[in-house]
């Protein structure tokens, strides 16, 4: 007997183990399929309800081909699946779960490494969440992005450019059939969005991090060399089986820094802090939100997309990738971190391409679009547990503000008042929402990029300073505070922030305040009572109860850690 875990389930000569080898071949296979061979998990997040994802069937099977191909024997499965178009209110909300989800699976299955498909947003978290706490080998093949959008000569950008169109209809410059031409031209083929949004940011950070194969990231999502990869993937997760090569061996403080400055260099989501924090938690790391703006100065901005740019994935792709960005700061990277190559990153940069082709997409190390990094982390007595923003893509007017705060108190109460025209908003206004955070929400939507006021968009007025303790979408741009900690439902300072209070932003000193004395303070909160939780039973409740803030990574507390994966398949005696 060898010591793979599926020799546990397979290899034993009792009834338990006619048992699995009978019930495997009711599928069709015989013992030369799988006996004396690594069983591999090919752990699929195909689904119909999700465009980013639809595809994933076919990139399962160019993983199998890799699998067979170096004597492994592939078993694909099912998880949930998770669409941030459709999915309400919000993805983020059952990232966890899908995440449990993963873990589950590969924990109670006779599985020796595991293949993670990922496409949308939270899939690609959610299954490393998952494989990381169940550690075994595995590797991620991402879904890749669309290709480029096209109307009327332009390039559009999914869903950057739905934020653009969306106020220039109604500020009254574009028409009704105009906006529906865009969204006819703008999502083309399948894959995630190629805008540097969440889904792209999050499979850069994946490849930085050492999980995927050099250069996959940024490959469309139908282009040939996606699935020559998915194969290549197949391949090498059967040797990472032998070397027993694990999750918790690549994902290093030393991992976590280098794909910290990946995400300033490429301009990157803000929701990527939240998920790295999160896997932190998982394999034991420790990363406290002050990391991310510790490798702010020092890391260069260096890739021109949207939404703080003017390019796209495809472009990114074929201008060199994220191997020519991480070339180009090799001096700031952990050179000697261990991929899922076998190799270490720096051996990894060293045979594969890293040309910059042209200057247009990613700028060289001597011509940075910035000398820093482009994603701030704030404190102050609005958010001490802290708050980020995305200072590239915001107007620099705003990075240094005092204004009037106009004070939402829900998504419902944005979306009722946000275009009266007796609103007393200007453009020195700043819009403050409330109860959008994780257990306010609940799940922490992508409401935080509130919808600059209608009269104000028809003056010429293209951005505001807005705060929240919500998330944004990582297509959206703008002057956005997000992730304000503590959030408001749980008694954090936004609570208490009243309209007519003065706020003050200082980028520079990294500080968000509300200019109102301790004493109010005092008298606020002493009136202050929290918000009915919205569910009494369900998911949604367990989340409710055990979700940890956004400085924390969002993750329920009881699922930090890992769990040791089941060494002794025996059913029946």
């Amino acid at each position: 007997m060898n010591n793979r875990r599926s020799s546990e389930w397979f290899d034993r000569t009792d009834l338990d183990g006619f048992l699995h080898r009978s019930w495997l071949k009711a599928t069709g296979v015989s013992d030369h399929a799988f006996r004396d061979r690594p069983v591999i998990g090919i752990c699929n997040s195909w689904s119909e309800l999700v465009n980013c994802n639809v595809h994933l069937r076919g990139l399962a099977e160019a993983v199998k081909r890799g699998v067979l191909q170096a004597g492994g024997y592939p078993a694909e499965f099912p998880v949930m699946s998770l669409g941030e178009s459709l999915m309400k209110p919000t993805t983020m909300l059952y990232r966890n779960l899908m995440a449990m989800d993963v873990e589950e699976s590969i924990r109670s299955y006779p599985l020796d490494g595991v293949v993670l498909l990922t496409g949308c947003d939270k899939t690609n978290p959610a299954a490393i969440l998952g494989a990381c706490s169940a550690n075994i080998p595995a590797i991620v093949v991402t879904g890749g992005p669309m290709l480029n959008g096209r109307w009327r000569g332009l390039e559009l950008g999914s869903c950057s450019d739905c934020w653009h169109y969306n106020e220039e209809r109604r500020a009254g410059r574009i028409t009704e059939e105009e906006f529906t031409e865009i969204e006819n031209a703008m999502s083309r083929s399948n894959g995630h969005c190629m805008t540097m949004g969440t889904a792209s940011t999050m499979a850069c950070v994946t490849e930085a991090l050492g999980l995927t194969l050099p250069g996959a990231a940024a490959i469309p999502a139908v282009d040939a060399r996606r699935a020559r990869v998915a194969e290549a993937a197949g391949r090498q997760i059967v040797d990472l089986v032998e070397r027993d090569l694990r999750p918790s061996d690549v994902l290093t403080a030393g991992a976590f820094e280098n794909a910290i400055r990946a995400l300033h260099a490429i301009s990157g989501s803000t929701n990527a802090i939240i998920h790295l924090i999160a896997y932190a938690g998982r394999v034991g790391v420790d990363l406290p939100l002050s990391r991310f703006d510790e490798l702010c100065a020092t890391t260069p901005w260096l890739v021109n997309l949207k939404p703080a740019g003017d390019h796209l994935m495809e472009d990114f792709y074929y201008a060199g990738g994220l191997p020519a960005v991480l070339d180009q700061i090799r001096d700031l990277l952990h050179l000697d971190a261990v991929t899922v190559t076998g190799r270490t990153l720096g051996e990894n940069l060293d045979e594969t391409p890293t040309e910059i082709v042209g200057e247009g997409v990613i700028r060289s190390r001597a011509n940075p679009l910035d000398e820093g990094g482009s994603l701030v982390v704030l404190r102050g007595n609005l958010c001490p547990d802290g708050a980020v923003m995305k200072i590239s893509a915001a107007d620099p007017r705003l990075l240094a503000h005092e204004g009037r705060a106009i004070v939402f108190e829900d998504i419902h109460d944005l979306a009722e008042r946000v275009d009266d025209p007796d609103l007393d908003v200007d453009a020195d206004s700043v819009m403050v929402l409330r109860n959008a955070g994780p257990v306010g929400a609940p799940g922490m939507p992508e409401w935080g990029h509130l919808p600059i006021p209608a009269k104000l968009l028809r003056q010429g007025v293209s951005d505001l300073l807005r705060i929240s303790d919500a998330r944004m979408s990582g297509t959206s741009y703008g002057a956005v505070v997000l992730h304000v900690a503590p959030e408001s439902a749980v008694g954090g300072p936004l609570a208490l922030v009243q309209t007519g209070d003065r706020i003050r932003l200082d980028v520079a000193a990294r500080s968000l305040d509300m200019l109102v004395d301790d004493a109010e303070l005092v008298r606020r909160r002493e009136a202050w009572t929290p918000p009915a939780r919205k569910d009494e039973r369900g998911y949604r409740r367990l989340y409710e109860d055990h979700v940890l803030q956004a400085n924390e990574g969002c993750d329920l507390d009881f699922l930090r850690g890992r769990s040791p994966v089941i060494s002794d398949a025996v059913t029946y005696l």
